[in-house]
């Protein structure tokens, strides 16, 4: 790898966009993932797709490895660059390029924020649902194809890109899909590039469906007896097709710490918290119809909200869990598992969770998108050596009992460095000897990425 003869080439190219400093080097050294940390030998800021082709074409011809980095939320290692070289920093590329109202669809550069953008679409009327919850890029949310807690309603990232433009290993740009929300024609390259975690491509610019902000919005949260009538009160409102926009479950011990941290009037016990769109009517009858179902299965005290200050209160709760376990556990290390069962193997698979996490004398809290069977367990463990390494090895139980009831090892967050190793067990050796044969085509010289999706 010539890594010193690409910086001193694109040092013409980007000028003070490239940067040496060793402060900035360690920011991109990492994400928010529980993995060890490795320094890039630079950093580069590109402003246009344009720069970034030039300099992949200056990469692929130096051997150089390139990873890219958005706003630095992944959880499983994605963006550090485990092979050094340059860390492709995007959030420069920020611009809204085109919102189309009538048509339900907008364009954005990679670095374009979640928020950032629905603050835009708002005057419009619109907004995007895919909310991981972090302020995370929507290159990034592509790359690592993103969920969150509105995925019961209107889907992942995956369902919401129209089309893409992306910079394959060598330089050249291609441009995947349209704004056509359907065509029967050719290989469906943005699924493909859609969840590729940057190792075929760079994503720049983003198509996306967009929609109108729901003339109601109504939320809900109710208590169970047992964990086992929350779940099976999902179930039963996912069968009967009930449109909720989102379902979420909040185990007794995540009840506790976040009520404590967010000053929440409730109990510490299982806990589905709703959220409806549509008609005020509409919100209505949902919520009516939701609150039966609960009831009949041991929900308690169903509290319904329509005003604004209540909702964001309780979802800003949702959204703080991380950072109130933390709260709650002082010197304690903390990671989220992120596994995935089909939803009539959700209370299993929970129950098993909470066994393993029993056993192994740690502390956990347990969160879920629970509409479409995904669950993290927040292990918490003591900052040492040994507790990582028990909080890891819980890590690995939980996806492997996932993995047992027909699941998947990650729902949301990815492979990265994590989860590389589940891949053969899930996928089989025939799937993934067609990804390595696709990963060879489109990168033949290893440089977008390496180290992540496969062990070796």
């Amino acid at each position: 790898m010539e890594t010193s003869a690409t910086i001193a080439a694109a040092r013409s190219l980007f000028g003070d966009r490239l940067s040496l400093n060793q402060t900035i080097r360690e920011t991109h050294a990492h994400g928010e993932a529980n993995a060890a940390n490795t320094l890039p030998d630079a950093v580069i800021f590109p402003e246009t797709t344009g720069e970034i082709s030039q300099l992949l074409a200056l990469c692929h011809a130096n051997r150089t490895p390139v990873t890219p980095f958005g706003a630095g939320t992944s959880l499983e290692g994605h963006v550090t660059p485990v092979a050094g070289g340059i860390s492709l920093d995007l959030t420069r590329m920020n611009r809204i390029l085109a919102v189309n109202d009538a048509d339900l669809d907008g364009r954005v550069e990679a670095g374009v924020t979640r928020k950032q953008l629905n603050t835009y679409l708002r005057d419009h009327g619109l907004f995007f649902p895919v909310d991981p919850g972090a302020d995370c890029t929507i290159g990034g949310m592509c790359a690592t194809r993103a969920s969150g807690t509105n995925a019961v309603r209107y889907g992942t990232i995956r369902d919401n890109v129209l089309g893409l433009r992306a910079v394959l290993a060598d330089g050249t740009i291609v441009d995947t899909g349209g704004r056509v929300r359907k065509s029967a024609t050719g290989y469906d390259l943005t699924r493909l590039l859609i969840g590729s975690e940057g190792t075929l491509g760079i994503i720049t610019e983003i198509q996306l469906r967009l929609y109108g902000i729901p003339e109601a919005i109504g939320a809900a949260v109710c208590g169970f007896a047992t964990e086992r009538g929350a779940i099976d009160a999902v179930i039963e409102i996912m069968q009967t097709g009930i449109p909720v926009a989102r379902i979420e479950y909040a185990d007794p011990d995540q009840m506790a710490v976040s009520i404590a941290y967010s000053k929440l009037d409730l109990i510490a016990q299982p806990t589905l918290l709703f959220e409806f769109h549509g008609t005020a009517r509409g919100v209505a009858e949902q919520a009516a119809m939701a609150e039966a179902i609960t009831a009949a299965h041991g929900g308690q005290s169903f509290a319904f909200a329509t005003e604004t200050e209540a909702r964001n209160k309780l979802w800003q709760a949702r959204h703080d869990a991380y950072w109130a376990a933390r709260a709650a556990f002082p010197g304690h290390g903390a990671f989220s598992t992120d596994t995935i069962v089909p939803i009539s193997n959700l209370a299993e698979a929970m129950e098993q969770a909470r066994e393993s996490v029993t056993a192994s004398g740690l502390r956990a809290c347990i969160v879920g998108h629970v509409g479409d069977g995904n669950f993290h367990v927040l292990i918490l463990y003591p900052d040492t050596a040994d507790g990582a390494a028990r909080a890891w090895a819980l890590d690995r139980e939980i996806v492997g009992q996932a993995l047992d009831l027909g699941g998947a090892a990650s729902g949301e967050h990815g492979v990265g460095i994590g989860k590389r190793e589940f891949m053969m067990r899930e996928h089989g050796a025939s799937a993934l000897a067609m990804m390595r044969s696709i990963k060879s085509a489109l990168d033949p010289r290893g440089i977008l990425n390496p180290g992540k999706m496969f062990l070796d």
